[in-house]
């Protein structure tokens, strides 16, 4: 066997998949000879590529990635997943329970299909009683017409994902129920979706603009600057946030256009949300300026623009992901807290907070618990997010094998 021979003994098949190989040391046979196949894989792939192989091992990670894109997309199109049209109000159809899906009928195994649902009142509670009328059915169809709408907010349709055979108008089968006002609680959930997703995404890079560029001047020049942005910091830190928020959101005058008050509500949240980034970049920046590879960039006539964005900042990569990803859920609990308490954003809008205002009253959660589903989205949009911003701080972690 010559001397760079690498010994037939089947291990280079082992590495076939490169999220396999450990990215800090080449690997070995018994004899300390490296593994030839695991060079070309791992030593010239991209940072990104390498983030990605580490990441595919948290499978925790990978399917609330999935979830979030599922999330994401029905943010993008709401329309496009919705049965009803979110504003259609029909105060006969009050608080229909939801019409669920079903498989068997008669003993037999079937396509999907929704019974058709008939009120009557209760003549000694005055209430609507509602109960399936087993003669109707609706079978589940897909990209069925419907009302009418422009696909993000551009190409006019009535297409829809979902639908149901026969049924036409009010007669659509509500799968989550109906509120108080018999708007369809499906359809305003996904439309929802959009608001409060976006103004989470919204507001976190605003705030992790502010963050990375005051803290990375703070960092980088000291002195006066330094101190100037540091007592700003501990003054927003200082002032009590739920007080703050409260105050700046029922300050927004009441005749403001939906849209408006969107702005400002993510410029609010923008604002008071950039203070812990700000002193992590420059915590991380006092300790990089002095390295090597920060006094060479110096050397050769960089610039400082491109000494702290193209040097500094990527070397914390990972920090900078954990920190995004685990801000975007406590915007959109911002955003359903001040929502919920009618501080924030107010119908017509639709957002998960606006919903749960119908929840508000302990009576009609007794009467119509399905009414808090929104905050279960809430729930699982923020723990998937949480999972996520973990798996990618661990991939992105150079230092993590």
């Amino acid at each position: 066997m010559g001397e760079h021979d690498v010994p037939a003994t089947g291990r280079t098949e082992n590495v076939a998949d490169p999220a396999d190989v450990r990215v800090d040391a080449p690997s070995a046979d018994a004899g300390g000879a490296p593994v030839a196949s695991a060079g070309p894989a791992v030593y010239v792939a991209p940072a990104w590529k390498l983030t990605w192989w580490r990441f595919r091992k948290h499978k925790l990670a990978l399917v609330c990635l999935w979830v979030f894109l599922l999330i994401a997309l029905v943010a993008a199109a709401p329309e496009f997943f919705a049965t009803h049209d979110p504003n259609d109000t029909a105060a006969v159809r009050a608080y229909i329970p939801p019409q669920t899906l079903r498989v068997v009928h008669e003993g037999r195994l079937t396509w999907p299909f929704a019974y058709a649902i008939e009120g009557r009142r209760d003549q000694r509670t005055l209430r609507m009683v509602w109960a399936a009328d087993e003669e109707t059915r609706y079978p589940l169809r897909f990209f069925v017409r419907g009302y009418s709408y422009r696909l993000f907010g551009i190409i006019p349709t009535d297409r829809h994902l979902i639908g149901f055979a026969g049924a036409s108008g009010r007669d659509v089968p509500h799968l989550l129920g109906t509120d108080r006002l018999g708007r369809d609680q499906w359809s305003r959930l996904v439309y929802g979706t959009r608001i409060s997703l976006s103004i989470g995404l919204v507001a976190v890079a605003l705030s992790t603009v502010l963050g990375i560029v005051l803290g990375g001047i703070s960092g980088y020049f000291g002195g006066l600057v330094d101190n100037v942005i540091q007592r700003l910091i501990e003054l927003l830190q200082a002032l009590p946030p739920i007080p703050i928020w409260l105050a700046l959101s029922a300050a927004l005058p009441r005749t403001w256009p939906v849209e408006r008050v969107y702005f400002a509500i993510t410029v609010i949240l923008a604002l008071l949300g950039w203070t812990r980034l700000a002193r992590e970049v420059r915590g991380r920046f006092l300790s990089l300026r002095e390295e090597d590879f920060v006094t060479a960039a110096r050397l050769v006539g960089a610039s400082r623009r491109r000494v702290i964005f193209s040097h500094m900042v990527p070397s914390f990569t990972s920090h900078i992901i954990a920190a995004v990803t685990l801000a975007v859920p406590l915007m959109i609990l911002n955003e359903t807290f001040l929502s919920f308490l009618g501080l924030g954003l107010r119908p017509p809008a639709i957002s998960w907070g606006v919903m749960l205002q119908e929840a508000q009253n302990l009576q009609s959660v007794v009467n119509a618990p399905w009414l808090l589903i929104p905050g279960l989205l809430v729930i699982i949009t923020v723990l998937a997010l949480n999972i996520l911003g973990d798996g990618l701080r661990d991939a992105a972690d150079p230092y993590n094998t």
